[in-house]
């Protein structure tokens, strides 16, 4: 007994003092239940959808550096709203036709600028999550105290339950830059699932103070900004590497399902020269059975119905 109990001890000790995120436990995948996703799918392939707006007098994402601190700048403010004027509806006539349904990232003030994007994304019973106010630098989260973190945070909640006329049940930060107080103040706010930690194939719990909240996958390896951007690869291999992704996981799957998020931009991927990758990968996925095109809010739903409920066991 006295042995078990030192194991015990330096357990505990050893936990004290690493320094890995206070948010979550290390749990590896090897370690947790195999997960089962609703009618036996191998894969929930969910297509995040960012929807932005950058004020017309704030420096923004640019495709060309260049003249991005000028003001007016309409070389990069004309790029990005190419995707609110024509790439958004060039990929949500792919996904009707494909049956998927999109989750949308929202800055709030796309309810006041854009207000036909809301209204035919909400007819079509998307999902929508907070992303913030909207994407300018000078609304990214990090390094902000919890009392305007807090007044951020509700605002935009306010604005997506009076605009949509449901409370938001996910958030993605700005950027995915948050403090330490995000995770809580979230689950204070009622919201069930942040998307912000790109670190599983699976949902997991997230430590709060106080609720319930938890991660609900998203990804920096399949989204255009980074792909694009930093990486710097083709639109033909953007959507290659959709498709390598997706094999390895539906193969995968089989034994332990999986989730897949797509991130994706309308400025960036709703470009012509790059939709024609994003249609043919997204077909290669459909031409697969054992596929769930899933909402951000069914993967929540799914995952604290089958796994948190049972206590982190799946029948």
């Amino acid at each position: 007994m006295a042995k078990k109990t030192a194991t015990r001890a330096g357990a505990a000790s050893r936990r004290s003092q690493l320094t890995q995120s206070p948010h979550y436990d290390y749990v590896p995948i090897i370690d947790r239940p195999k997960l089962r996703l609703p009618k036996g799918a191998r894969v929930a392939v969910i297509p995040y959808i960012n929807i932005e707006h950058f004020p017309h007098d704030i420096p923004g994402t640019a495709i060309i550096p260049g003249t991005q601190q000028f003001n007016p700048d309409p070389l990069n403010y004309g790029w990005r709203d190419y995707g609110n004027r024509v790439g958004l509806w060039r990929m949500i006539e792919l996904m009707d036709r494909l049956g998927m349904r999109g989750t949308v990232c929202l800055n709030s003030e796309i309810i006041r600028e854009y207000p036909r994007i809301i209204e035919e994304t909400h007819k079509r019973d998307w999902a929508f999550i907070g992303h913030g106010i909207n994407n300018a630098p000078a609304n990214f989260l990090s390094g902000i105290d919890e009392k305007k973190e807090r007044a951020i945070i509700g605002g935009v909640l306010k604005a997506m339950e009076q605009a949509l006329g449901r409370k938001t049940r996910g958030w993605l930060s700005p950027f995915l830059t948050h403090t330490n107080n995000t995770p809580s103040i979230l689950a204070e706010f009622g919201v069930e699932y942040l998307c912000d930690y790109t670190a599983d194939d699976h949902p997991f719990p997230l430590k709060v103070r106080k609720g319930s909240l938890i991660s609900v996958p998203y990804t920096v390896e399949l989204n255009d900004i980074p792909a694009f951007q930093n990486v710097g690869i083709s639109s033909e291999a953007f959507g290659d590497a959709i498709i390598d992704q997706f094999d390895v996981l539906y193969d995968e799957g089989a034994d332990n399902a999986r989730c897949m998020p797509i991130c994706l931009h309308t400025f960036w991927v709703g470009q012509p020269n790059k939709f024609r990758h994003l249609k043919r990968a997204f077909a290669h996925i459909a031409s697969h059975d054992g596929v769930w095109f899933a909402t951000a809010d069914e993967v929540n739903d799914w995952y604290r119905k089958s796994v948190l409920s049972k206590g982190g066991t799946v029948s």
